[in-house]
């Protein structure tokens, strides 16, 4: 049985299917077509903490999945933007598990995760595959990657 790591960048995710589809990701779903015959050693959530009712509930269904939720706190700059982003964490993780892993999972489109997704197949000789929204996730990232999944209707919320 092949082993697993999953990461799952889940602003990212959240934003480009809210924005494709007025709808929300189904983790669930995803959960079992990313794991269907393959053993998990490794899969963690990382969000931003705005320490709300609603999100703590989301991020306890991530948890019942399967998940290690990994949050960042929410920064709000004087001049008014945000920050909080998981990029460096993410790319560290998946480093850490590219040796005990056969396939790697990356859920997101950020076209930053390019050279992570070489790294991972070139150095480490290992499957790198990526789930995002198609129109919203980099060219970069998809020509990276092992192969692309596109976000689309069998795993949205409906």
């Amino acid at each position: 049985m092949k082993k697993v790591a999953i990461f799952i960048d889940v602003q990212n995710v959240y934003y480009t299917v809210r924005q494709a589809f007025g709808k929300n990701f189904d983790y669930n779903k995803f959960w079992l077509n990313a794991t269907s015959g393959r053993e998990v050693v490794k899969a963690a959530a990382y969000a931003i903490d705005r320490s709300d009712q609603k999100q703590r509930q989301f991020q306890n269904i991530l948890r019942a999945i399967g998940f290690e939720v990994k949050l960042k706190p929410y920064i709000q700059r004087s001049d008014g933007s945000a920050k909080g982003d998981w990029d460096v964490g993410i790319t560290i993780d998946v480093l850490e598990y590219a040796d005990s892993a056969d396939i790697i999972v990356l859920v997101s489109g950020d076209g930053d995760f390019d050279l992570l997704a070489h790294t991972v197949r070139n150095k480490f000789g290992k499957r790198f595959e990526v789930y995002g929204v198609s129109r919203l996730t980099a060219n970069s990232l998809i020509n990276a990657s092992s192969q692309f999944i596109p976000i689309d209707e069998p795993l949205l919320l409906h």
